[in-house]
Parts: structure tokens; C-alpha cells; sequence
């Protein structure tokens, strides 16, 4: 699989940790962060790059974006189409975001999770099945179809 990583000026250091974990454990990984983070950078810039990525190759690419809460990725993230981000700040969260939403991209903040913590939640994250439950799909159906223009209403 291939995994996606983005990260503003506040969260270089936890996402070079999470990254270099994944590296070890085999996972091809494409950073797009500035090379040189600098206070005032716009998480926006790298929140599109992650979620364009992913959305292009929906089966082989997960995302993981990071920024000091995580809040700002996470909402920037959302706006590209098929892209389900979620911040995540605890194991539950992460094996329900995939298993429940099929998430895709995978949100921390840096103030609010330790690197060890964020390891772990890449790692539940990227290794957690969608379910493919009927409630599940038709829930995830609804979304996709009001991000499409639709009502919100129905299945895939």
C-alpha cells in the first residue's frame, strides 16, 4: 500500500516519526511537506496534496495528515471529493474509522497525540479493513452522494 503524508510547520516532527516508522515497516511513502517547514505555512496546501493523491487511487493509497490539532487538515481535507478524513486521537477511533467509514485518510494533531501514540494509530489505521456492512455502505452512500450534488439520500 501506499501512504501519503502531509504536514504543516507544527507537526514536522511527529509526521517525520510516523513516517520513518512506516518506511521500517515496508509501506512506500510519499511525502509532501515543505522540505523547509517555516511558521506560517497553510496547512490547506497540504491537506489538497494528500486528498488529491488518495482520491486518485481510492484502492492503493491511504493518507496521513498533521498539523498542531488536526482540525484544520481534517475540514480542508474533506472538501475533495471521495475523501473521508478523520482525526483520530485514539486507537477505537482508528479501527472505526475504516472499519464503520472507510476512511481514508487518516488525521493527528500534535498537541493532541504523542509520536508513539501516532505510530500506533497510523499502524491500527492502515492495517483495519472497511467492513462492507450494508449499514455501513448505504451510510457511506448517502455521503458520497450529497458531496456529488445529490440529496444525501440512498445507497452507492
Amino acid at each position: 500500500m501506499r501512504v501519503i503524508v502531509g504536514a504543516d510547520h507544527a507537526a514536522t516532527e511527529l509526521k517525520e516519526g510516523v513516517r520513518a516508522s512506516l518506511e521500517a515497516e515496508g509501506y512506500s511513502v510519499e511525502d509532501v511537506s515543505p522540505e523547509t517547514p517555516t511558521s506560517g505555512d497553510d496547512y490547506p496546501d497540504y491537506a489538497f496534496l494528500v486528498a488529491e493523491k488518495v482520491a486518485a487511487d481510492p484502492a492503493g493509497t491511504r493518507g496521513i495528515l498533521a498539523c498542531d490539532t488536526g482540525i484544520g487538515m481534517a475540514i480542508a481535507a474533506n472538501k475533495v471529493p471521495r475523501i473521508h478524513a478523520a482525526l483520530v486521537m485514539n486507537e477505537f477511533g482508528a479501527r472505526r474509522a475504516r472499519e464503520h467509514n472507510n476512511a481514508n485518510i487518516l488525521v493527528l494533531g500534535s498537541e493532541l497525540v504523542t509520536l508513539e501514540e501516532a505510530v500506533r494509530l497510523a499502524s491500527v489505521f492502515l492495517t483495519t479493513a472497511f467492513s462492507g456492512a450494508e449499514r455501513h455502505v448505504r451510510r457511506i452512500g448517502k455521503i458520497t452522494s450529497k458531496e456529488t450534488g445529490g440529496e444525501g439520500k440512498g445507497g452507492r
